[in-house]
């Protein structure tokens, strides 16, 4: 392609399809790969300085991801003073990247779901109870703690208790 990358102007290029619409923008690997897998604060990205000015609706949407995505104080500071036209806005917003799943996994990287059984794999003192949960405790219906993917709840001795799913495998 002969077009110059529309972020950082470097000659070899490529179409970078700017969701949830079918408009496209010409890359460089270097800033397709950013786009499309997260990038890290760099100096290279400092070229999102000007992208975000352009008058190209797609390009200014891909610029305000990207800064949206870089943890940088520049980057927030140009969001800041950045301008997009509502409808604009709304495209940005709406492709932006949600936070990852969470999956819940056994000590043995079995996945575990709602309502699950489960069997303890270690001695585990209980806090706050007064009680160990023994290696080899069943647990039945677990719940899955929504925002953190290392913890799970469920019933041992009548008490409900927070356990790590480390110490779990799935039965």
């Amino acid at each position: 392609m002969t077009d110059a990358c529309a972020f950082c102007g470097a000659a070899e290029t490529q179409p970078v399809q700017v969701a949830p619409r079918d408009d496209s923008v010409m890359l460089c690997a270097t800033c397709a790969d950013g786009v499309q897998n997260g990038a890290e604060d760099a100096p290279h990205w400092k070229c999102l300085n000007d992208a975000i000015w352009s008058t190209e609706p797609a390009v200014q949407v891909l610029a305000w991801r990207m800064l949206h995505n870089l943890d940088a104080a520049w980057a927030r500071d140009l969001l800041d003073i950045a301008y997009l036209e509502p409808e604009v806005m709304e495209w940005a917003e709406a492709g932006l990247s949600t936070e990852p799943e969470i999956i819940h996994r056994d000590s043995n990287g079995a996945v575990l779901s709602q309502g699950d059984s489960v069997v303890l794999i270690k001695d585990l003192p209980v806090k706050g109870a007064g009680f160990t949960a023994k290696r080899g405790t069943p647990v039945r219906n677990i719940s899955l703690v929504a925002d953190n993917e290392g913890h799970i709840e469920g019933r041992v001795e009548g008490q409900r208790i927070v356990i790590l799913t480390q110490f779990v495998k799935k039965s």
